[in-house]
């Protein structure tokens, strides 16, 4: 009988464990994505890669699991917001890049 108490405290805080932890998994990839986003961005900008800023920007966002929220470029600037579904939930981030001293 003890067993089954303690397996069932097991599942138990597994089953409230787990929706935080996938959170922070999301929330990470989120931040993730839009620091990627907002290199590709400042790279399109400054003419290391080509293409227009934020289609690539858009581009990255969605190989690294997030959806473009927001793309603002001004002058040598990009700045992103990116969004992650997580258990029906988005959760946003956000990322700056461009060159040394621009902001």
């Amino acid at each position: 009988m003890l067993a089954v108490g303690i397996v069932g405290a097991v599942v138990a805080l597994t089953a409230m464990v787990l929706p935080a932890v996938s959170t922070f998994v999301a929330s990470q990839r989120a931040s993730n994505a839009a620091d990627a986003a907002a290199l590709a961005a400042a790279d399109a900008i400054a003419g290391a890669v080509p293409g227009v800023p934020c289609e690539l920007a858009a581009q990255v966002a969605a190989r690294n699991g997030a959806t473009l929220g927001s793309c603002d470029v001004v002058g040598p600037v990009a700045t992103v917001r990116v969004v992650v579904s997580s258990f029906g939930f988005g959760l946003d981030a956000a990322a700056r890049a461009g060159p040394p001293g621009s902001g």
